[in-house]
C-alpha cells in the first residue's frame, strides 16, 4: 500500500470514529432490542395493527419492529382487557392468549406477572420463566439465552434423495443499565433444498437468505452460518440508532418492491426518528457486489453501499403515508460521505459530485378499515422520463412497480381466520444498472423482490389458528415472467448490465420468454411448548416456460423447530 492509499483509508477511519463519537455520549435512555422477524408474533400484531387502530402500531413498515415500543402497544390494549374496556370485545379469547404469551417472552419491557414464572425450574437455574432457557433479571442488567433448533426432512416426487434441513445454533438478547440493547444471532445450518432451488444456487446467486457456503460431502448439499448481531442506543428521548449485521424489511406486504429480508444478512447503522405523528428511518448499509464466483474463502471482496431514507405519517388513526428515497452506489470500497445527510430527497446532489449513481423513489399508503380490513399499496419508481412515461411506446426507461393488498381478519365473521391478498407488478429492468456495483442486488441475489423485474404475481394467504397452539395455513402464488431467451437480456435479472438491452421502445411486463409459475404451500404447525414446534408441510410448484417446457415440483416434509421461523423458498 502507498503512502497515498495509506492516508485515504486513515482519513475514512478518522471520519468513520468522528460520526459515531457525535451519539456514543448520549447513552442516556432506554433502550432495547428487536424482534426476531419470522417467528408467531408478526400474526397476532397483524391483527391488533387492523382491530385496535393504535397509531403506535401503524409504524408496522419498518421491520423488524423495536421489542420495547410493541411491547408497550401490547401490554396497554392487554390493560383493556383487564378492566373489560368495550374495546376488548374485538379481541378472541386466543387473540388474549398470544398477547399474554407475548409479555411473557418480552419480559424485559413488561409488567411482571406470575403466569410467567415456571413451578419447577430445572437445577433452578433453568426455565425460571416459561420464555426463556436462561433468563437473568437484574436492576443494571437484563439477558435471555434460548437455543434455536430446527430439523425438516421431506422426500420431492421423481427425486431420488431426501430433502432436509438441519439446523443448530443459540439466540440471546439483552439490555446493560436499559442504556444499551444487543443481540446475538447464530446457526449451523446443513441442507439439501427442492431442485429448483438447487437450480437457483448454481445460476450463481448463492443459498437465498445466506451468503458464504461450502458444498457437503453428500450430493447437492449446503453448509453455512447465519451469524447476526447488533448494539442499539437512545441518543435523544425520539432518536433511537443500531449498528449491525442482520436483515431489514420494508413493507407493509408479504413482497417488498423496496428492501426485503431475501437477501443475504448485511452492516448497517440505522437512525430512527419517532415524534409526533412521524416516523423517520434512516438507514445506511454495507453490500457486497455481484461475483463471477464466491465461496473461495481466500479473498478479501469488494463492497457497495446503499442509503435509504423513509418517512411514514399517522394522518389519522386508520391512514398511514409513508415516503422513500435511496441509492445504491458503488465506490472503490469506501462509503461516500455525501449520503451521509439524513435529508430526504437530496438526489440532486449526484450531479454535484458527477455521479450516476441507481436513485430510487416511492410512496406507499395503509388504510385500517372497520376494524376488519387493511388496504395497503405502494409505487416506486427506479428511472422515469415523464414524456416518455405518457408517450405509449413503453421505453425501457420507464422503470416503476406497484404493489397492492389486502388483509382480512376474522373471515365472515370466524374468529382467528385471517385472509391475505397482494398483487406485484414490476416492470423489466427495473433495479437493473450499467454499474454492476449499483444494481439492486446483494451477494448475488435481489435485494427487492426475489423475481428480480419483468413479472406480474398474485398472492392469496389463508392463516387459521383453531386453538391456542394450533397454527393452520395455505398460501397459493401465481405469477408470470418474461425472461431471458436465446441470451437476450430481457429485463428479468438485476444482476445483468442493462445497456445489452436489444431494443428502446416496445417493453411491457412479460417481454421475452414467457414463464408461468404456481405455487401452493400447506403447512400445519402444532406448538408442543412455547416456541417449540411440529410442522407437517406440503408443497406443489409448477413451472413453464414458452421455450424449455414445464417442471414440476412435489414436496411433502415435516420436521420440528425451536425458538426459529420457517424457511420457505416462495419463488
Amino acid at each position: 500500500m502507498n503512502q497515498f492509499e495509506l492516508n485515504r483509508y486513515r482519513t475514512q477511519f478518522i471520519k468513520y470514529i468522528g460520526c459515531l463519537s457525535l451519539f456514543l455520549p448520549f447513552l442516556l435512555s432506554a433502550q432495547s432490542s428487536y424482534l426476531q422477524m419470522g417467528m408467531k408474533d408478526q400474526q397476532m400484531l397483524d391483527r391488533l395493527e387492523i382491530k385496535m387502530q393504535r397509531p403506535g402500531l401503524n409504524f408496522s413498515i419498518i421491520k423488524p419492529y423495536n421489542r420495547k415500543w410493541v411491547t408497550k402497544e401490547v401490554e396497554a390494549i392487554d390493560s383493556l382487557v383487564q378492566i373489560k374496556d368495550y374495546q376488548a370485545d374485538r379481541l378472541s379469547k386466543i387473540d388474549q392468549y398470544n398477547m399474554q404469551r407475548f409479555l411473557m417472552n418480552n419480559s424485559e419491557w413488561s409488567a411482571p406477572r406470575a403466569s410467567y414464572y415456571s413451578q419447577k425450574p430445572i437445577l433452578k437455574t433453568f426455565y425460571t420463566t416459561k420464555g426463556n432457557l436462561l433468563e437473568v433479571q437484574e436492576k443494571d442488567f437484563f439477558l435471555a439465552v434460548n437455543p434455536i433448533i430446527s430439523y425438516h426432512q421431506g422426500q420431492e416426487t421423481g427425486y431420488d434423495r431426501p430433502i432436509f434441513q438441519n439446523t443448530r445454533g443459540a439466540v440471546a438478547r439483552g439490555l446493560i443499565g436499559k442504556k444499551l440493547g444487543f443481540h446475538i444471532y447464530f446457526t449451523e445450518n446443513q441442507e439439501r433444498t427442492p431442485r429448483y432451488v438447487q437450480q437457483w444456487v448454481r445460476n450463481g446467486r448463492g443459498v437465498p437468505g445466506a451468503g458464504f457456503y461450502k458444498a457437503l460431502s453428500i450430493p447437492e448439499g449446503y453448509d453455512y452460518f447465519d451469524v447476526r448481531g447488533s448494539i442499539s442506543w437512545q441518543v435523544a428521548k425520539a432518536i433511537e440508532m443500531q449498528f449491525g449485521y442482520d436483515k431489514n424489511f420494508i413493507g407493509n406486504g408479504l413482497r417488498s418492491l423496496y428492501l426485503s429480508d431475501f437477501s443475504n444478512n448485511n452492516l448497517f447503522l440505522k437512525i430512527n426518528t419517532r415524534i409526533w405523528k412521524f416516523n423517520y428511518e434512516n438507514l445506511f448499509m454495507e453490500l457486497i457486489p455481484q461475483q463471477a464466483v464466491f465461496n473461495t474463502g481466500n479473498q478479501n471482496y469488494p463492497r457497495k453501499y446503499f442509503r435509504m431514507n423513509h418517512l411514514s405519517m399517522n394522518v389519522t388513526k386508520w391512514l398511514n403515508v409513508g415516503l422513500f428515497d435511496a441509492a445504491m452506489f458503488g465506490r472503490v470500497n469506501h462509503f461516500d460521505f455525501m449520503y451521509m445527510i439524513p435529508v430526504m430527497f437530496v438526489l440532486p446532489q449526484q450531479q454535484q459530485i458527477g455521479s450516476a449513481d441507481n436513485s430510487m423513489v416511492g410512496i406507499d399508503m395503509k388504510m385500517n378499515l372497520l376494524k376488519r380490513i387493511q388496504v395497503y399499496g405502494k409505487i416506486n419508481f427506479d428511472e422515469f422520463w415523464t414524456e416518455q412515461l405518457f408517450s405509449r411506446k413503453d421505453w425501457w426507461g420507464n422503470k416503476y412497480g406497484y404493489q397492492l393488498g389486502m388483509k382480512y381478519v376474522d373471515v365472515l365473521g370466524v374468529k382467528n381466520v385471517d385472509l391475505q391478498l397482494e398483487m406485484n407488478r414490476v416492470r423489466p429492468y427495473m433495479y437493473s444498472h450499467f454499474d454492476t456495483a449499483a444494481n439492486w442486488t446483494h451477494y448475488n441475489q435481489p435485494f427487492a423482490h426475489p423475481l428480480g423485474a419483468n413479472f406480474q404475481e398474485y398472492i392469496a394467504v389463508l392463516k387459521a389458528q383453531p386453538t391456542k397452539r394450533l397454527y393452520l395455513q395455505a398460501k397459493a402464488i401465481v405469477f408470470t415472467q418474461g425472461i431471458d431467451s436465446l441470451g437476450i437480456n430481457m429485463g428479468a435479472n438485476p444482476l445483468i448490465n442493462n445497456k445489452s438491452r436489444p431494443r428502446e421502445y416496445a417493453w411491457y411486463v412479460g417481454s421475452g420468454d414467457k414463464a408461468e409459475g404456481l405455487m401452493v404451500n400447506l403447512l400445519a404447525s402444532y406448538e408442543l411448548f412455547e416456541n417449540l414446534f411440529i410442522d407437517v408441510n406440503y408443497l406443489q410448484r409448477n413451472y413453464s416456460t414458452q421455450l424449455k417446457g414445464a417442471s414440476n415440483t412435489t414436496v411433502f416434509s415435516a420436521g420440528v423447530r425451536w425458538n426459529i421461523g420457517r424457511r420457505d423458498f416462495d419463488f
